[in-house]
């Protein structure tokens, strides 16, 4: 069993819902959840749009390899109506990425891990840091504090908060 780290996201419809929905689905079908960052709001990153993103990061321990993980992942994104297209980023439903798979490095056309843009966003590393501080990123060898401390993003990432009628 590997504990592979994963981020979800959204930014349309019933935001927390879908995040509900994806961590139910990534239970059934890919892992054990052993840790759940808080859930966080964030402004979208590469495309402008007033719909804010909610993010959680989740650690899970698998037996799948990393790209059975990834084919289990884009399902479970069509089943909660990610539509996938060539352009570029855009609002979405769910969004689900590997960030972490042990300390596997694989740089695939088809899958790169460590994500490759991990850490230079905010709404990545703010829940990673409060998962593992302490773990370091494979290559670049700098804990996940360190890089959120010294991210260049500025984009806002706060705790999200709701009235449990509406959670």
């Amino acid at each position: 069993m590997k504990i592979s780290y994963l981020m979800l996201g959204g930014n349309v419809g019933d935001r927390m819902e879908y995040l509900n929905r994806g961590i139910d689905l990534l239970r059934r079908n890919v892992g054990r959840i052993v840790a759940m960052s808080a859930i966080y709001e964030s402004e979208p990153w590469g495309f402008d749009t007033q719909q804010l993103f909610l993010n959680q990061v989740v650690a899970m321990e698998t037996d799948l390899d990393p790209l059975t993980l990834l084919t289990y992942i884009q399902r479970i994104e069509q089943t909660l109506g990610r539509r996938r297209t060539d352009n570029g980023y855009q609002p979405r439903t769910m969004d689900i990425d590997i960030l972490l798979y042990g300390n596997l490095v694989i740089n695939t056309p088809e899958l790169v891990i460590p994500h490759p843009r991990m850490a230079g966003r905010m709404f990545v590393l703010q829940p990673m840091a409060e998962l593992a501080p302490d773990m370091e990123h494979p290559v670049l060898h700098r804990t996940m504090e360190y890089l959120r401390e010294h991210c260049m993003d500025r984009k806002q990432v706060r705790e999200y908060t709701c009235a449990m009628s509406l959670c």
